[in-house]
């Protein structure tokens, strides 16, 4: 299996319903069916089985899925059954949030690190981490061997910082910065834009309207 072959849609629902059999197996729940997954998370029970249909055949016709084995495969797939390193650069209120936000613990992602350029704030913590300076990236992206960087700077820096990470070695890029960034093809780049997010939710109320 290539993962290239497999839509991004479909990653994005695998990890919406290990969120919800997450939920269910914590209720004590054991076996489930592809229509309770789909209302449970707001698709159809055709697009659950056609999803789980790429990675291979889970269940029992007429009985459903274990939830506990349906979760652990999509765990597997989705890279989450061992834990990545992160590291974060911008120690701003954003970059702090995310650094302390328990939610990535949780799903097997540690932050490692915190840099800035900011001399004002070298030096200080968050939670237990300690903010490095930016210079600092290669030498720490070396020393956890981290793979996965997160981009929390102002736009006019983002691009620098990309070229940094990159050249740190680091394969995968998660850039919150409101800017598209240039980075080699062997690079996995998501861009968060919240305010794009923001103007989604506002064209839809503006269509009830309309």
């Amino acid at each position: 299996m290539k993962a290239l072959k497999i839509p991004e849609a479909t990653i994005i629902r695998l990890s919406v319903y290990s969120r919800f059999l997450a939920q269910v197996k914590r209720r004590g729940v054991i076996t489930i069916s592809s229509g309770e997954i789909a209302n449970g998370v707001g698709v159809s029970s055709a697009q659950v089985r056609k999803d789980l249909a790429y990675f291979g055949e889970f269940g029992t016709r007429g009985v459903g899925y274990n939830v506990g084995e349906l979760y652990g495969h999509l765990m597997k797939i989705l890279g989450l059954t061992s834990q990545w390193q992160v590291i974060i650069v911008g120690a701003g209120k954003l970059g702090s949030a995310l650094t302390m936000y328990a939610g990535f613990a949780e799903r097997g992602f540690k932050v490692v690190a915190v840099l800035d350029s900011d001399p004002r704030k070298i030096g200080q913590k968050l939670d237990s981490i300690e903010i490095l300076p930016v210079s600092r990236l290669a030498e720490v992206a070396a020393a956890n061997q981290s793979a996965i960087g997160i981009i929390a700077v102002p736009a006019e820096e983002s691009q620098e910082v990309a070229n940094t990470m990159v050249q740190a070695g680091i394969k995968a890029i998660l850039n919150f910065s409101p800017r598209v960034l240039m980075v080699p093809e062997d690079i996995v780049i998501r861009n968060v834009d919240l305010s794009v997010n923001l103007e989604i939710l506002s064209f839809y109320l503006g269509a009830q309207k309309r």
